[in-house]
């Protein structure tokens, strides 16, 4: 698929206003910059970015699945679980636990096709409660199993040894890789086919099926893409925290700040959950010693969020000043001046 093509001769579309190569420069710029700060900064601050980078990961893994594949789960802390006690058992094996990232992402997707082919039978409501029972089943097989460390949790092997300044450093290289992996893995999916098909069926299911789509194989896709995100994210959590507990890894606190970030940053774009994670560590870091009044706070900004800027504060930015960081959609570009006489070239954005 091309990013630039003629239509009709007097028009063009085009994936962004402006050139992405400058767009891409800057990332490239930025993500160098992230990498280099354990060389800058104390390990408190790389500590506090740690947590971040994992926020922004199942972040954008849930607006994958709400956002365009209209998806509603409360239950991705299933995967965040798994993934976090695919490390463990891995690390036990002699692995050590920075390599077993990859593989915790893909036993959390294979775990997850089997989930999916009950889930996707579900819709709306059903499917969010369906999610969250899920998790829940989880979490007691964990809770069971003394291997596992039964409910009481068991420490992380492999790290003995390690200097406490390189194990930090590594741990935040690898929860800053799985961010810049979920973000332009999710960019490169929305601007495949894939993409197109998951639009359609979020917009409307039916008319998506009706010209073509293979609705089921779409949204089974993007639910295994995002079990694997979310257990890549689990993963680098154990390996922060040196300690996996089911209580901690498996709870539905995780969902709620997913669906926070995702609401206040802009359901339904890339760059949402980046700024919704950070308005969210901001607000964490000036309201944590207030008590209840952190998340009466946290809560009464989702909703006004909700009810007065749907789109979230990347939709207001977006809209006031025509920026994409991440352009999957399409502008038309009219290419003759209107008829009324001279002026500017017309020029709107298409989803």
């Amino acid at each position: 698929m091309t990013d630039t093509a003629a239509v009709g001769g007097r028009q063009r579309v085009t994936r962004s206003r402006r050139s992405a190569a400058w767009g891409a420069l800057v990332g490239v710029v930025v993500v160098a910059i992230l990498f280099s700060l354990p060389y800058l900064v104390y390990a408190n601050v790389t500590g506090v970015l740690v947590n971040l980078f994992i926020l922004v990961s199942l972040a954008t893994m849930w607006n994958l699945l709400a956002g365009y594949a209209g998806l509603i789960s409360v239950g991705q802390q299933a995967y965040i679980g798994v993934g976090a006690y695919a490390v463990f058992v891995l690390a036990g094996d002699g692995i050590s636990p920075f390599l077993a990232i990859p593989l915790a992402a893909l036993i959390s997707a294979l775990v997850g096709l089997p989930a999916s082919f009950l889930l996707l039978r579900l819709r709306r409501e059903y499917f969010a409660i369906a999610t969250w029972v899920v998790a829940e089943a989880f979490q007691l097989v964990v809770v069971r199993s003394n291997s596992l460390g039964a409910g009481a949790g068991a420490p992380l092997p492999g790290m003995v040894g390690l200097d406490p300044a390189l194990r930090q450093a590594f741990t935040y290289w690898a929860a800053l890789a799985v961010a810049v992996a979920a973000l332009l893995g999710t960019y490169l999916l929305l601007r495949s086919r894939l993409g197109l098909d998951l639009t359609a069926v979020r917009d409307n299911e039916v008319g998506a099926r009706s010209v073509g789509v293979r609705v089921v194989r779409a949204k089974r896709i993007v639910y295994l893409v995002a079990a694997a995100g979310a257990g890549a994210a689990g993963a680098v959590l154990v390996i922060s925290q040196l300690f996996v507990q089911p209580t901690a890894v498996f709870t539905v606190q995780w969902s709620a700040y997913m669906i926070f970030v995702a609401l206040i940053g802009g359901l339904g774009s890339i760059e949402g959950p980046i700024v919704g994670t950070v308005i969210f560590f901001l607000l964490q870091q000036t309201l944590a010693d207030r008590g209840a009044w952190y998340l009466i706070v946290l809560g009464a900004v989702a909703v006004l969020m909700a009810m007065w800027v749907p789109r979230g504060l990347w939709g207001l930015i977006s809209d006031r000043f025509g920026i994409r960081l991440f352009p999957v959609g399409y502008w038309l570009h009219g290419m003759n001046p209107p008829a009324t006489g001279p002026g500017p070239k017309t020029e709107s954005p298409q989803a």
